[in-house]
């Protein structure tokens, strides 16, 4: 019996100095379409050799220092979901959304109460 697989692309266009210009994306049965463009990408692999933690962080040059503390703290509020989701933890994952909250507050990409 054959496994299905899905493929999640991403095209890196960079300048000169190697500092990223486009990211282009595209993922097999995405409601978005093909040849998808993104501001920046956040991505988070677990390494279960190393038993540690790969990331990959870019963004274009043309994102704003706002638009990046928004992804920042969304990024944030949303690993949230996906922890609680994963473990059942939702005292824990209630927190971490209350901080990712807090510190959009702070940075005044969230209005406060």
């Amino acid at each position: 019996m054959s496994k299905k697989k899905s493929e999640i692309k991403f095209t890196i266009q960079l300048d000169e100095n190697n500092v990223p210009e486009k990211i282009h994306w595209d993922a097999e049965g995405s409601d978005k379409g093909k040849n998808n463009i993104s501001s920046a990408v956040m991505l988070a692999l677990w390494d279960q050799a190393e038993n540690n933690t790969l990331r990959i962080d870019l963004w274009t040059k043309d994102m704003m220092v706002d638009e990046m503390k928004k992804f920042a703290c969304q990024n944030i509020i949303t690993m949230a979901d996906s922890f609680e989701r994963a473990t059942g933890e939702q005292k824990v994952a209630a927190e971490m959304r209350d901080f990712g909250k807090d510190i959009a507050i702070r940075l005044g990409v969230l209005k406060g109460n």
